[in-house]
């Protein structure tokens, strides 16, 4: 069955950086589109970033031009660069794997995120 697992998340200051990872098992990672999104408690998932099985990227505009996702299908990993953190990217982060046709914010499997929370 499909298994996405994040890590990487953490406690960082406002400015600074993490990485988050996300790996993939249970299907064939290089065939499918892959997002990530956030959750504050009481609030819905919200779309973050995609990208295609051919490389293009498309992000939310709260995060662009601070986060780069990026992905390695020999690896089966799916990758978010955050830089130039703000308190309001407190969240837990989701992999998603995007379903058919629904393209970038409906998903038919997701991880259970890693928390991060950006704080001084």
């Amino acid at each position: 069955q499909v298994q996405l697992v994040e890590s990487g998340g953490g406690l960082a200051q406002p400015g600074g950086s993490l990485r988050l990872s996300c790996a993939a098992s249970g299907f064939t990672f290089s065939l499918y589109a892959m997002s990530w999104a956030r959750q504050v408690p009481g609030e819905e998932l919200e779309w973050v970033s995609a990208i295609h099985k051919d490389g293009g990227t498309y992000y939310a505009d709260s995060v662009k031009g601070r986060f780069t996702i990026s992905r390695n299908n020999a690896e089966n990993k799916l990758y978010l660069q955050m830089n130039s953190l703000k308190p309001e990217d407190t969240a837990r982060y989701v992999c998603a794997k995007v379903s058919p046709g629904g393209f970038p914010d409906l998903y038919d499997s997701w991880g259970q995120g890693t928390q991060v929370t950006v704080s001084s």
